[in-house]
């Protein structure tokens, strides 16, 4: 028999239409709107479609104008079931693509064998000038309901506009508002564990591992504020650069020194290219750290202990614009496709957020979600680019992944 998709908001008629359909031998697919039963015409490919009028959102007139717009389902007779039965409303039903028209409230009795016709090849028609009246009223009402949505929509946008401004404004505030009471207590921890400081001469080894569990906590506090002041002058385009002059084998030297003891304790290999042929680069070193630091990082965190990073540098390009090509490699997880470039988004996690972790190290370990949407914002500041490519996601295989930094050579300053 067929394969029937009924469009209908109300469970009760769907119930009652499936009672009556399914005994006759016909497959019942449902769903509750225009879009899904779009979806559905789509994936399902009925045989027949009986569609409600009265559904909210996209409309019934709406919904089949649409999916007889589709491929493959221009031909699939579209049936009018719907309470709408004044006068006009089969003509209207009919004008916007249905091929038949039947009036609630249904006929158990008569509903299978109508059903039959219209799969039989049964259709209804409205007269030219009917068409020409209805298509008319029919255009109007359309242009006027996107009329409405798009003041609808002009009007959500206005909100989520002001709603993000807010939350930037309220991240910076609250990131300024905490960078000073962690800067005073990062201050008094220095001046506790400086070399020399005979306050903590006599400390055992308990107190010490406390101290310095509290050191790593308010530098991990204070790290965060940063990110969160970095992402919203990055966002209103007020990040300040300090160019001058840059060595970057000393900045490879200084990423290798930093990354040593961690990736001796996951026993992974990083691997730093020779890059004592790169001309001097005019940039702000400080935030050219920043990205490699954070390409590092979430290089060792997606790889599995006992595996490879490498970084390597290529010159390319020419006077009077020539750049250098950064990539990070890993043999890690991999990136799924459809993420390469949601990663780059703000407070984006690939994982779930009942897998989250503050780490910043340990193997599939997770952040605030900012380091790389930072690191492309810094190297976009530059005139540069930053962008990921893998194979795909697998745990089991790990396939790796690529990030390349595009960073041009810069001038420096005219006097």
């Amino acid at each position: 028999m067929a394969k029937i998709l009924y469009v209908e908001d109300n469970p009760a008629n769907r119930l009652l239409v499936r009672q009556v359909l399914e005994p006759a031998g016909h497959t019942l697919l449902e769903a509750s709107d225009g879009p899904s039963g779009i979806r559905l015409a789509q994936d399902g490919q009925p045989d027949l479609i009986l569609m409600d009028i009265n559904i909210p959102g996209l409309n019934g007139y709406e919904t089949t104008t649409r999916i007889k717009s589709l491929p493959g389902l221009a031909e699939v007779p579209i049936i009018a079931l719907t309470a709408k039965v004044m006068a006009g409303d089969r003509e209207r039903a009919l004008t916007a693509g249905c091929d038949g028209y039947i009036a609630k409230p249904i006929d158990v009795d008569r509903l299978p064998r109508q059903i039959n016709e219209f799969l039989s090849g049964r259709r209804e028609k409205v007269t030219r000038e009917e068409e020409n009246i209805y298509l008319r009223e029919y255009n109007e009402r359309l242009v006027s309901h996107l009329e409405q949505k798009v003041k609808e929509l002009s009007s959500a946008n206005q909100d989520l506009t002001r709603t993000d401004r807010m939350k930037s404004r309220f991240i910076d505030m609250a990131a300024h508002e905490l960078r000073t009471p962690l800067t005073t207590v990062r201050g008094y921890l220095g001046i506790l564990t400086a070399p020399g400081n005979t306050f903590l001469a006599n400390a055992d080894d308990a107190t010490l591992e406390l101290i310095d569990g509290i050191v790593t906590g308010v530098d991990r506090l204070r790290g965060i504020v940063q990110d969160m002041l970095d992402v919203t002058r990055i966002e209103a385009g007020t990040l300040q650069l300090r160019q001058s002059p840059i060595n970057l084998a000393q900045v490879y030297q200084k990423i290798g020194r930093e990354f040593a003891p961690v990736v001796h304790k996951r026993q992974q290999m990083l691997t730093i290219g020779d890059a004592s042929h790169v001309p001097t680069i005019w940039a702000d070193g400080e935030r050219v750290i920043q990205i490699l630091r954070n390409l590092v990082s979430n290089a060792i965190k997606y790889t599995p202990d006992g595996g490879r990073i490498e970084i390597s540098t290529e010159m390319m390009g020419t006077p009077p614009q020539p750049y250098l090509k950064i990539t990070v490699a890993d043999s890690g997880v991999g990136i799924p496709p459809e993420q390469l470039e949601k990663i780059f988004e703000n407070f984006h996690e690939v994982r779930a957020i009942e897998h989250h972790s503050t780490s910043k190290t340990d193997f599939m370990g997770s952040g605030a979600g900012l380091g790389l949407a930072i690191a492309r914002g810094v190297a976009e500041a530059h005139g540069g680019s930053l962008w990921a490519e893998s194979p795909g996601y697998d745990p089991a295989t790990f396939p790796g992944s690529k990030f390349y930094l595009i960073l041009p050579f810069g001038q420096p300053p005219k006097d």
